[in-house]
């Protein structure tokens, strides 16, 4: 029965490796990422409300006198 010849493996798995690494390089190469993502700020718009300009005093039922 003949011996399975494992001399080349460790040549064919390193190869492999760099093969991959520079597929991945290319490819994270031609990405194009945001230099510098600034957030646009928000403001909502105020809204006028009639219970925001008065002022209301809230009784409650234990506070009132007797």
């Amino acid at each position: 029965m003949p011996q399975l010849d494992t001399s080349t493996w460790l040549t064919m798995i390193l190869s492999m490796f760099l093969a991959l690494f520079i597929i991945f390089q290319l490819k994270i190469s031609k990405h194009s990422f945001h230099h510098n993502p600034e957030p646009t700020p928000t403001k909502m718009p105020k809204q006028n409300t009639p219970w925001e300009t008065k002022w209301t005093k809230i009784y409650l039922p234990l506070s009132l006198p007797l």
